[in-house]
């Protein structure tokens, strides 16, 4: 499962994608998937939020994740 970084995201990873691969880090919804990332990263606990995009459409926690969608991870956006 590729994931695509955005933003923060991104800096807070170090590198633009990651990759999946173990089944020990398989998740199978938006909300399994944050919850890993703050385990991996903790510094995505430290977000007030991000969103995940699946194939292109933002996704409620209990969107289901298949090995082939492509996931995004989009964190909070400031501008003035």
């Amino acid at each position: 499962m590729e994931i695509l970084l955005f933003g923060i995201a991104k800096d807070i990873v170090g590198q633009s994608e990651i990759r999946i691969s173990s089944d020990d880090d398989a998740f199978h919804s938006v909300q399994e998937l944050k919850e890993f990332m703050v385990r991996k990263f903790p510094e995505f606990g430290k977000l007030s939020s991000f969103a995940v995009a699946v194939n292109s459409e933002y996704a409620q926690d209990d969107v289901p994740l298949n090995r082939n969608d492509e996931i995004a991870i989009i964190p909070p956006v400031s501008g003035g």
